[in-house]
């Protein structure tokens, strides 16, 4: 289902524009041409510290508690919609967390704005499944988000992943297997497994009330 438009939209982002950095192409080039779009994270956030990445955020509830768990690490939050990343940035905004930036646009366009081997690691929280095989590669795990991924992540860098989604969770083994990267800590039932440091998402508390189980895994390329 569709999200209706939030009510003056274009004014709350405009509000909480020191949050928000547009992913925009308007040749729908994914690849990188010159270093011009490249960002200079130090200048970014006004400082030299590690950075770790956040594909697909939502409303911005785990980045913005991690960011507050970890002030000593800058976070780059990615979500495709306005009409969500929106939320996302408010959220920061009254918090006034300062390690966070929202970047608006789709995971195609990162390696066009992120520095190579700059990020300590990469969180895919609940990722769309896209169930239909003539989606799978749509799928954040599917090989083609796995090459931009790595591009960017620093050597021995992991990517973090939950869903409630088995399916998914099994294609997503099966790709990071055949493309080389090595999986550690898999969860099946993370919640039984009740891991201290565990940031709830908004889908993973809306799914563990329903009995679901949340899977997990770290995967990291030697």
């Amino acid at each position: 289902m569709r999200m209706r438009r939030k009510k003056n939209l274009e004014e709350r982002l405009a509000a909480c524009g020191d949050y928000i950095i547009y992913m925009d192409r308007e040749d729908r080039n994914f690849s990188v041409k010159d270093e011009a779009g490249i960002f200079d994270l130090a200048e970014l956030f006004g400082r030299s510290a590690p950075v770790e990445l956040e594909v697909g955020c939502g409303k911005g509830q785990f980045i913005c508690e991690l960011a507050q768990r970890r002030p000593d690490t800058d976070f780059l939050a990615v979500e495709k919609s306005s009409n969500v990343i929106v939320g996302a940035a408010e959220k920061a905004q009254a918090l006034g967390i300062k390690n966070v930036k929202f970047l608006r646009g789709g995971a195609e366009y990162l390696e066009c704005f992120i520095p190579k081997n700059s990020v300590e690691r990469v969180y895919l929280n609940f990722s769309c499944p896209f169930p239909k095989k003539s989606y799978a590669s749509h799928r954040l795990t599917h090989p083609r988000f796995l090459s931009i991924y790595e591009k960017l992540m620093k050597p021995g860098a992991e990517i973090h992943q939950k869903t409630d989604n088995r399916k998914f969770f099994e294609f997503s083994i099966e790709q990071f297997s055949e493309s080389g990267w090595t999986i550690k800590n898999v969860s099946l039932d993370l919640h039984a497994d009740d891991p201290e440091d565990n940031i709830v998402t908004e889908y993973e508390q809306r799914f563990a009330e329903q009995g679901l189980p949340i899977y997990r895994l770290e995967a990291y390329r030697k």
